[in-house]
């Protein structure tokens, strides 16, 4: 079996609520390091078998359509992990 990794995130010009209650909780936690937190989704589509190029177009396509909200978020990387490995 083998999935197709889906990641979004936020457009750097929107306001990222989560990310900045994140980086709060670091500090109350005496975690240091970071200055800045973006907190984004990740879908994991399944497929029986190996990848073809016609389901990771199909996967592009979900990404941009029905995973995302362009408005608001960018697609910033769809690939493939081999689970036989």
């Amino acid at each position: 079996m083998a999935r197709i990794v889906v990641d979004v995130m936020p457009k750097p010009e929107i306001l990222d609520p989560q990310g900045k209650a994140i980086i709060r909780a670091f500090a109350h936690q005496e975690i240091q390091g970071f200055t800045g937190v973006r907190q984004g989704k990740r879908f994991e589509l399944e497929v029986d078998g190996e990848v073809t190029e016609d389901q990771l177009e199909a996967a592009r396509h979900a990404a941009a359509t029905m995973l995302s909200n362009p408005v608001i978020e960018d697609v910033v990387n769809v690939a493939v992990i081999d689970e036989e490995v």
